[in-house]
Parts: structure tokens; C-alpha cells; sequence
């Protein structure tokens, strides 16, 4: 029988006498591929982005405008519009045009929501659409007819069913932000379910409430009999360039608009995600099987001493755990998907994702998280083993009772790298620009905690032997053994510190470092604007007649529109292509003032009007451009626009916004309206009551005071902000098991141990006792080199933001420590428990240290 087949032999064989640290293993490697595979069918959704289209799932191809910014500094990096781009008239010829297409159909979509008693009845309020369009779900007419003459409307099924509407009964609809009565022509069943509620209109009403006159939000291609719908939607894209030609399921991003805008924040999470799994799974199966190692050197030893070569030992290891490995990876597959699917049912749940996208997790995603969990459990077993297999049988006799704390070289000169990498990371983010420097400063937690885990033994021989005559004056008599076994056991106690440390580092890191980010950023969004009054609506947007109302109203110096997008300044490119300027529309200033609080340092706002732009300074500099120049930008929805430059503005230096002429900036949104209007009193009237009296015939409009200016804004910084908070409570539990399966290891390892204090004399309460001391050594460590690993990230966030002191709830910290001895204590209780339920003749005839 070859050398090679006895190894694995006693390698599988020994695996029955070693069920908790086996187990152990399992369970780390177990979720860790889980969680790989998690975050691969994460990152294969942001690719696929695959969307079942619903109201436009009877057209085989559709057809919409150009989806995407085409960076210039760029080959083929784009970046998705902030809103619908649509088809102009010529397009919709040239598509009508080519070869095998039978017919082109029109879509519009306008604001329209059903009232009830004078109130919007539910959420979506693109829901307007022209007669015409209703071919592309397969809508057919379950009652009545279609509409015919203004005023006529076609509802579907659902709604007709839920608000009790039939052919012939009057309606009342909010379009356009107006109350109308309108008369249901007829009841349309769709060829499939529809989610979304859709009114239809005659031709006229259709042309009259869409916002963007002459053009078309997307269109419905229909082939010709015998056409291929693949062939005919390579033919339009070739023939027709600067548009999107869709079809199967990529229709759906063409009907959700948040589908195409999801890719980004979805590769983010399986990025960053991915990327910390792979660290945090390296950092505790390292340690797991580090210590399970240290374990067994007396074992080790003793093959040593009977013949075996180091080679021989060193692939035993290694084969140990390359079974339980495979095993562990195996059952990932089950795991990944359970915990890909909660992942991303919670991605929408909080709105990181809209609904209607599909999960998508296939072999690849399995296949890369098995190969990687495997070359992860590889690594760490081939360096765990080869201190072992090394060492002469003799030395390792005499380590196994007392394993030396120091470290090798090799990890001292690691440590050094990673922990000035953390210096590094830490400095550049002072100096770079707040809504960037989360990314650079990010991943300091994960350099400094790898640092810590290099150094673990050496700092906790340190910590027993700085710190341990204080542990023993504040904890008595009992903690003098604690103490004494935190020195020798400096290797044990530092796996069961790595994951502690890292869970510390990364919850406090992420979460305050995204509280300060988020606070600066609506600080400065705050800081742009100024309101006595906010008029918002639910109802899709502030109809012309109610603005006037609102101007005209006693008290009201200044109305002005608010409406906000995001786009680029093309020429000169600014260079900001993957993260685009936020762009803000207000009226010009008027007699009353401006809505705008930043301070104009040259040019003047009464000139924002027409084809026209307010720069930031800081972006005109970098620019080079001065009042009166020229200059082409991109806006949301992939118009281009030769603007003027008619001011620049003290704005803030980080988070910046261009200003525009609301009217220039509404007619390239989605809507095509503006959904809340800022309001200035004169001499200090109290308009929010005046507007309130004045408004309250007008559906879905309520009026706030400028606390009611930061909530939506406020709830698209959340958005961002609950992809951090989901990595940081990943990461967490992940090291929060990892740190329970070492430490229950490491106590259940000690049996003879505590056998053998129970026979000097000591009862179990005494042992239980020390046990409890020996934890608290460990979280105290954990949470303090934690937290000064995140102050890394934390601070420097702070800094760049403009704060000394950085942002959140202070009970983040608290349930953080609070956490890590939640994590500790229970455990050691249950281990110890376990560890003493034999009598202690019988445990000290037990293998173990």
C-alpha cells in the first residue's frame, strides 16, 4: 500500500476521534461557502438583471431610449440614467421602417392615481396610459369599450374589481396632479398578471396629460408573420443606433424603472460582501484549524517519533481537513442558495432592489463558491500543519503542553505590511472627497483585523502580562489562574480573539462611518435649500393651477418648484462618470428671494432661467470656467444641453449640486413634474396654515414645515445606507459562529484540565468562575482593538466630512459590547457544562491537553 494511501487512511480514520473540532470546521467552512455562493448569484443578478415583464409582456421586442451614459474617458464602461430616456418621432419612424417589423406601438406613461374620498388610493403613479398601448400586455375588454372621446377612460380588472367600477360608472382619477372626473369606458382583463394598476385614455387625454410632448417613453415591436423576434431586434439596434432593443425577460427593465439602477448597488454588496467573506472566512478557518492543530501536537509528535516524515504529517493534516472541507462545501451548495434567496428578499424588502427583479443563482455562482471555499481550506491547512510537521518530535513534546506565543517572521513582517496599510487607508481618506472616501477608507477594518490575527498570540501573552495584576485586584482569587492560563494559552485564546476583534472592527466601522457620511450629506443638501414651507404630493406632482395658488397665497414671498436628478457635465467632461452630480431645479429669483441658501460668489440666480446653469466653484475651477461660458451637459434622461453659465455658488465641498432652471430639468425627469414645491414667508407668517386652508382640495398635497424638505432625501441616503448596515450584520454573525465554534473547542479541549483542578480541590463553580474570567480577558481585548480598528475608518470619515466628533446612536456601541459578551459568556458556560459532566478520575484519563 503506497505512503500516499496509509496518510489519507489515518487522516480519515482520526477524523472519529476528534467530533468537536471537526464539527467546528464543518460548521465555519459551512456558512462561508454559503455565503460565497450567496454573493456569486448576487453578482449574477446585477449581470442578468432579469425582470419579468408584466404590462408589456404581449410585444415580443421593446424598444426604449438609450439606457446608459457611455463614459468618453471610457472604451465601454457605462453608466445607467437616473431617468427614462425616451424615443423621439423620427426614431419611432426609422424603427416602423425596418425590414420585417409589422407594426410600432407607442407608450406614454403619466402621472394617474384613483382617488378615494379625495385621497390617492395606492403608490404608483406612473400609471397613465394612451388606449393604444394596451396591446402590449394583452389587454382585452372584459366590459364596455374602449375610449373614444375625452374624458372616457379604460381601467383594468383588478382595480375595476377592488374600487367596485363597471362600464359607464363615473371615476375620479388624480392626473397630472388635478382632480377629474372621468367616465370608465370599459373593464380590460391583461394576458397575465399585472401587479401595477393601469388606467387608459383616448388618443386626445393621452396627448394632452403626457408631459413629454412628441415623444414616446417606449415602444412595442411587433414582427411580421414568420420574423424571428431575436433577428428583428439585432436588425432595429443595428439600424437604429442610440436606443435600447430589448427582449425575453430584459423587457422588464424597460417597464420597472428601478431594475436597470439596481446593478450597481447589487455588484456593491456582492463586491464588498464577497470580498469581506473571503477575509473573514480565511482569518477564522485559519484560526480554527490552527488551533485544532495546536491541539494535537503531542499526537503530532508522537507519529513523529514512531517514523513518520514531516511530509507524511504535514499531508495528513491537510487531508483531515480537506475531507471535512469537501463535505462542509458540499452541503454549502444547500446553504448558499437558502441564504442567497434571504439575502436578497431582504435587499428587497429595504429597498435596495425593486421587487419585480429575479434572483438569479446557477452553476457558475455554486461552482465559484465551492472553488473557492476549497482553495481558502487549502491554504489554511497547508500553513496550519507545516509549523507541525516541522518541528522534531522532541520540541514537539515539550510545545505541547506550553505552545510558544511568538510568532514567525514570516507573520511578524504580515502584521507590519497590513497594519501600515491601515495607516495608509486611513490617511488618504483625510484627503479625499466626503461621497468617495467611505470606499478607500472602508477597507481599513479588514487590514487591521488581519493584522491583529497575524499578532494574535504575541498580544495576548501581552495582555496577561501587562494587564494581568489589575484583572486579579478587580476579580479576586479567581482570576489568578485566568491569568496565568491567558499567558499559556496565548495561541488558543488568540483564534477565539481574531473573530471577536473583526466582528467589533467591522460593525462599529461600517455603521458610523455610513451615520457621519449620511449626516454630512444631508447636512449639506439642507444647507443648499432653504424653506419656512414644504408643499409635497402624492398624487405624481404639483399641477400648474395649484403652484399659482401656492404663489398667490397671503404671506407667500417666494414659491419655488424643487425637482432633483442626477447627470453630467459632458464638455468639459468632468470626469466624474461612475458617479454622477446631483442636479437641483428651482425657479429663478424673484423679488421674494431664492429658495437657494449658498451664497453666489459670482454671476447672478435672476439669470437661471432658459438655457441656463449655477456651478458649484469648486467644480467651475477644477473645470477652469468662468460666468458666461458655455458648456454641454448630460442630463437624467440622456439629453444633451448647451447651458450657460450664469452663476457660481459657495456650494459645499463635498455633495454639490449644479442648479438648473426647474423647467429645463423637469422636462428631462421620468414625470416630467416636480412633486414638491419650497415656500418663503414675508415677515414671518406662519404659511404652513395659510397653504394648508388654501390646499386642501388639491388630492394627495400636504404641507410641512422644512423638516418635511429632508425626507425624501433622506430616504434615498437610507437606501445607501441599509447596504452597509445588511454587510455589517452579515459580517457579524458570520465571525459571531466563528468565534462560538472556536471557543467552544477550546474550552471542551481543556477536560482533563479541569479534571485535574477539580481533584486539587476546586469545585465547579471555581472553574466555571475562572472560565468566565479567561472570556472577559478575551472580549475586553476584542472590543478594544476592534474599536481601534474602526476608528481608522471612523475618524478619518469624520475629518474628511468636516466633523471632529463622528455621527450615530450611541447604543450601536453598546449593543456592539453588549453583543460580544452575549457571545463569550453563554458559550463558555454551555462548554464548561459539557467539559465537567464526567467525574474527575474519569476526565483526566481523557486525551487532551
Amino acid at each position: 500500500m503506497s505512503s500516499r494511501r496509509v496518510v489519507l487512511n489515518l487522516a480519515l480514520a482520526s477524523l472519529r476521534y476528534r467530533a468537536a473540532a471537526s464539527l467546528a470546521s464543518f460548521v465555519a467552512i459551512l456558512i462561508g461557502c454559503g455565503l460565497l455562493i450567496a454573493c456569486a448569484g448576487l453578482f449574477e443578478t446585477a449581470i442578468v438583471l432579469q425582470a419579468q415583464p408584466q404590462r408589456l409582456a404581449a410585444t415580443p421586442v421593446v424598444v426604449g431610449g438609450s439606457s446608459a451614459f457611455k463614459l468618453p474617458d471610457e472604451e465601454s464602461e457605462t453608466v445607467p440614467y437616473a431617468e427614462r430616456a425616451g424615443l423621439a418621432a423620427d426614431q419611432l419612424v426609422k424603427i416602423g421602417a425596418v425590414q420585417g417589423v409589422q407594426r410600432v406601438v407607442p407608450d406614454v406613461s403619466f402621472p394617474a392615481v384613483l382617488l378615494k374620498d379625495g385621497a390617492p388610493e395606492g403608490t404608483s403613479v406612473l400609471s397613465g396610459h394612451g388606449w393604444d398601448s394596451a396591446a402590449l400586455g394583452g389587454y382585452v375588454l372584459r366590459d364596455g369599450t374602449q375610449p373614444q372621446a375625452p374624458g372616457q377612460v379604460v381601467v383594468d380588472s383588478a382595480t375595476a374589481e377592488a374600487a367596485g367600477l363597471k362600464a359607464g360608472s363615473p371615476v375620479d382619477l388624480a392626473v397630472d396632479g388635478r382632480k377629474l372626473t372621468f367616465t370608465v369606458a370599459g373593464v380590460a382583463e391583461p394576458g397575465q398578471t399585472v401587479k401595477a394598476p393601469a388606467f387608459f385614455f383616448s388618443a386626445p387625454d393621452a396627448q394632452q396629460f403626457s408631459a413629454h410632448q412628441g415623444r414616446a417613453d417606449l415602444a412595442g415591436v411587433f414582427p411580421a408573420e414568420g420574423v424571428d423576434a431575436g433577428e428583428l431586434a439585432a436588425r432595429v439596434a443595428e439600424q437604429v443606433p442610440g436606443i435600447s432593443v430589448l427582449t425575453g425577460d430584459d423587457r422588464g427593465s424597460a417597464e420597472f424603472l428601478g431594475v436597470d439602477g439596481s446593478r450597481l448597488p447589487l455588484i456593491l454588496l456582492a463586491a464588498v460582501f464577497g470580498g469581506m467573506v473571503l477575509v473573514v472566512m480565511a482569518l477564522v478557518v485559519s484560526a480554527t484549524i490552527s488551533l485544532t492543530v495546536r491541539q494535537r501536537q503531542q499526537e503530532l509528535a508522537l507519529l513523529r517519533a514512531t517514523g513518520a516524515t514531516p511530509k507524511q504529517v504535514h499531508r495528513m493534516v491537510v487531508a483531515e481537513t480537506m475531507a471535512v472541507g469537501a463535505v462542509a462545501a458540499l452541503c454549502g451548495v444547500v446553504a448558499g442558495s437558502l441564504l442567497g434567496n434571504r439575502i436578497f428578499a431582504t435587499s428587497v424588502s429595504i429597498g435596495i432592489v425593486p421587487d419585480e427583479l429575479v434572483f438569479r443563482q446557477d452553476i457558475i455562482a455554486f461552482g465559484a463558491g465551492i472553488v473557492a471555499t476549497l482553495v481558502i481550506v487549502y491554504a489554511a491547512a497547508w500553513f496550519a500543519a507545516l509549523a507541525a510537521s516541522r518541528a522534531r518530535p522532541i520540541q514537539a513534546l515539550a510545545e505541547a503542553s506550553i505552545p510558544n506565543a511568538k510568532v514567525n517572521p514570516l507573520r511578524r513582517m504580515g502584521a507590519v505590511v497590513f497594519g501600515v496599510a491601515t495607516v495608509l487607508l486611513a490617511g488618504t481618506t483625510l484627503f479625499m472627497p466626503a461621497d468617495t472616501a467611505s470606499a478607500i477608507g472602508g477597507p481599513a477594518v479588514l487590514t487591521g483585523a488581519i493584522a491583529v490575527a497575524l499578532l494574535g498570540p504575541e498580544i495576548m501573552a501581552y495582555v496577561a502580562d501587562r494587564f494581568g495584576p489589575f484583572v486579579r485586584r478587580v476579580a479576586g482569587r479567581d482570576a489568578t489562574l485566568a491569568v496565568i492560563n491567558s499567558r499559556a494559552r496565548a495561541v488558543a485564546f488568540a483564534a477565539v480573539l481574531t473573530p471577536i476583534t473583526l466582528a467589533t472592527a467591522v460593525a462599529l466601522g461600517n455603521v458610523y462611518s455610513e451615520t457621519t457620511a449620511q449626516k454630512a450629506q444631508v447636512a449639506a443638501y439642507a444647507e443648499q435649500l432653504k424653506a419656512d414651507a414644504v408643499v409635497s404630493t402624492a398624487a405624481g406632482g404639483i399641477a400648474p393651477e395649484a403652484l399659482a395658488q401656492i404663489r398667490s397665497t397671503p404671506g407667500v414671498a417666494t414659491a419655488s418648484p424643487l425637482v432633483t436628478s442626477s447627470g453630467w457635465i459632458e464638455q468639459p467632461y468632468d470626469g466624474n462618470g461612475s458617479d454622477p452630480l446631483r442636479l437641483l431645479g428651482v425657479a429663478a429669483e424673484d423679488q421674494g428671494g431664492t429658495v437657494l441658501a449658498t451664497e453666489v460668489t459670482q454671476g447672478s440666480l435672476k439669470n437661471l432661467t432658459g438655457e441656463s446653469v449655477a456651478l458649484p466653484a469648486s467644480v467651475a475651477d477644477d473645470l477652469e470656467l468662468k460666468v458666461g461660458d458655455k458648456i454641454t451637459m448630460r442630463l437624467g434622461d440622456g439629453a444633451q444641453a448647451q447651458v450657460t453659465v450664469v452663476a457660481l455658488l459657495d456650494s459645499p465641498s463635498s455633495y454639490a449640486s449644479m442648479v438648473l432652471p426647474v423647467d429645463l430639468l423637469a422636462a428631462h425627469t421620468t414625470s416630467g413634474m416636480a412633486t414638491q414645491v419650497l415656500v418663503k414667508a414675508a415677515d414671518g407668517s406662519d404659511v404652513v396654515s395659510a397653504l394648508t386652508d388654501r390646499l386642501k382640495d388639491w388630492p394627495g398635497i400636504a404641507v410641512g414645515g422644512d423638516d418635511a424638505l429632508l425626507e425624501s432625501f433622506q430616504a434615498g441616503a437610507d437606501v445607501e445606507a441599509m447596504i452597509n448596515y445588511l454587510l455589517a450584520v452579515l459580517a457579524i454573525a458570520y465571525a459571531a459562529i466563528a468565534a462560538v465554534n472556536t471557543l467552544a473547542v477550546a474550552v471542551l479541549a481543556r477536560r482533563r484540565e479541569f479534571g485535574a483542578q477539580r481533584l486539587a480541590g476546586a469545585d465547579r463553580g471555581q472553574v466555571r468562575r475562572m472560565l468566565f474570567i479567561e472570556g472577559g480577558i478575551v472580549a475586553v481585548a476584542g472590543l478594544v482593538l476592534g474599536i481601534v480598528i474602526s476608528l481608522f475608518t471612523v475618524l478619518p470619515m469624520a475629518i474628511s466630512t468636516g466633523q471632529i466628533i463622528p455621527s450615530g446612536p450611541i447604543w450601536v456601541f453598546l449593543g456592539v459590547v453588549l453583543a460580544v459578551f452575549l457571545i463569550i459568556w453563554p458559550v463558555t458556560s454551555l462548554s464548561a457544562r459539557l467539559a465537567m459532566r464526567k467525574s474527575p478520575i474519569e476526565a483526566v484519563t481523557l486525551p487532551g491537553q
